[in-house]
């Protein structure tokens, strides 16, 4: 007898190639059958008659690695489809560590990670997986090992380069990371301590990262004037250290570069051609989030946080930071100002009630409202919450977006950043992506979207039992209806579950039934082997 069995659905299999009509059974966590009309008995039958059938869909990028701990029903995920994650981006995440650096580690990614626990009772990448396990969480997590955190532990939050004994200490803390179940390596050239690293210091640890089969994910130093040399960079470094490159949400930042897209896919193409493995993720829309101290030029952050909100009291600095904001003293960095003006910058989350009342309101906005300048604005904010503060900036075109979208190279990404008013992609990037883009503008077809959001990462992560509907594969799926399928979150009001997803099983278990979270937590960490 099978455990559940799907009817007359529209199955797109993952592969690239178009619907075809079939039942599938499932027995266990596998799927044991597909053929026409599967007439098993079965304890549970689902008529998907009218439905789309798909394989599970796999977030290559956002940023849960604490949130899970406190919400490990993971709603946001499962009510969009998304039954596999990719944590440990952009650098900075929370294993592995060391005692002495746990307090630092945690004042910097409260912004990106939210303040869930009090405590972190782990130091090591296994102790870490293991805690993630041991919640039974409802959806399925990998890890990448965060550069930030070993160079913390390695040689603390100092704007140097990395000596000889330091650079094998941060291999040793890479390679037992990777021995642990990582798969692959992260950083975040725009946040310390990642930006403080030079080529050598990452092609060494690229290195690494390949003899274990893992692959390199970045957050690059520039996705706007200097997309290309940025591109250039980190293809560069790759391509010495034989290790595959995964470039975090790709985008063209700011009016100027509007339509520099197609340059940087022709840049992707010709490192492909030289025999560099290169894919990346995107988020379907034309703006983005992440720490609103992001906006503070980089030298301002050597020494660590506590450091930079303590010189963000003198009024010196915060005219220092004003004029290199401006272009009065250019300085080459991903000036989030000049790229989207203080009317483009958001705030989503703040850590403390009283200022609430930021949440939803553009810099501009709070300007007004405060009687003050918009640096004032931010530097007081990041004082008083600590550094616990995000953002969304408006920066793109649709454009940009629907370029990048087309290529063959994209997976699909949330970057989801949790709390406050956060942006709607926590929520909505996958009906975004099937109701906008696919059904109402025909900018890719359904086959092709569900490729980018299943199989192709699956592919990128080395999942060899997921991202297909095969027999003998594990039966993560998410079944929805293609004519209603969107997204419902705006820019201030974002916390709406979309609408069309229907079902959505991992290892075979319901975890979302006639579009409602049944509390089933069946999802696991998937280490690499």
């Amino acid at each position: 007898m099978l455990d559940l069995l799907i009817k007359n659905g529209k199955i797109v299999d993952g592969s690239g190639n178009p619907w075809y009509k079939a039942d599938i059974g499932i027995k266990d966590d596998k799927i044991v059958k597909i053929k026409h009309n599967i007439n098993d008995d079965s304890n549970i039958t689902i008529d998907a008659d009218g439905l789309i059938v798909s394989p599970g869909f796999i977030d290559m990028h956002t940023h849960s690695d604490l949130l899970v701990f406190k919400h490990p029903e993971e709603d946001a995920k499962l009510m969009q489809g998304i039954t596999t994650a990719l944590l440990g981006q952009d650098g900075l995440s929370v294993a592995p560590m060391d005692d002495a650096n746990k307090k630092p580690m945690m004042q910097r990614t409260s912004g990106l990670l939210g303040k869930y626990l009090d405590e972190w009772k782990w130091n090591s990448m296994a102790e870490y997986l293991d805690a993630i396990d041991a919640l039974k969480p409802a959806t399925n997590s990998m890890m990448l090992v965060p550069h930030g955190a070993i160079r913390a532990v390695a040689l603390g939050w100092e704007n140097r380069p990395a000596t000889t004994d330091e650079l094998e200490k941060m291999k040793s803390l890479l390679s037992q990371a990777m021995e642990d179940g990582a798969c692959g390596f992260s950083t975040g050239l725009i946040y310390p301590p990642g930006m403080y690293a030079g080529r050598t210091e990452l092609v060494e640890l690229c290195k690494v990262t390949a003899a274990y089969g893992g692959f390199f994910v970045v957050h690059m130093r520039n996705e706007g004037d200097y997309l290309i040399d940025s591109i250039k960079e980190v293809a560069g470094i790759c391509l010495e250290a034989k290790c595959p490159l995964h470039i975090s949400h790709l985008k063209a930042s700011g009016k100027s570069n509007w339509g520099k897209s197609k340059e940087a896919l022709s840049c992707i193409e010709e490192f492909r051609e030289k025999g560099l493995e290169i894919t990346f993720d995107q988020y379907p829309y034309i703006a983005g989030s992440t720490m609103l101290d992001a906006v503070i030029p980089p030298r301002f952050h050597t020494g660590g946080t506590e450091k930079l909100l303590e010189s963000l009291k003198d009024p010196n600095v915060r005219e220092e930071i004003r004029l290199i904001q401006d272009k009065v003293k250019p300085e080459r960095w991903e000036n989030w100002i000049d790229a989207c003006g203080w009317d483009g910058v958001m705030i989503n989350s703040v850590d403390t009630d009283k200022n609430r009342f930021a949440e939803g309101k553009t810099v501009a906005e709070l300007a007004n409202e405060l009687g003050k300048s918009p640096l004032d604005v931010v530097c007081d904010l990041l004082i008083e919450e600590s550094d616990a503060v995000t953002m969304t900036i408006f920066y793109g075109s649709e454009d940009d977006v629907k370029e990048i979208i087309r290529s063959e190279y994209m997976t699909m990404c949330t970057d989801a950043i949790v709390g406050g008013k956060p942006h709607p992609r926590a929520y909505g990037t996958c009906a975004r992506i099937l109701g906008k883009y696919v059904r109402e503008e025909k900018v890719i077809s359904l086959s092709q979207a569900i490729k980018k959001m299943t199989s192709l990462p699956a592919q990128r992560l080395g999942l060899q039992d997921r991202g297909i509907l095969k027999e003998g594969f594990i039966a993560d799926l998410t079944i929805f209806d293609f004519n209603t399928i969107r997204d419902k979150g705006t820019w201030t009001d974002s916390t709406h579950y979309p609408e069309g997803i229907k079902y959505v099983l991992v290892a075979g278990q319901l975890a979302v039934k006639n579009g409602n979270i049944t509390g089933n937590r069946s999802g696991k960490v998937l280490r690499h082997k």
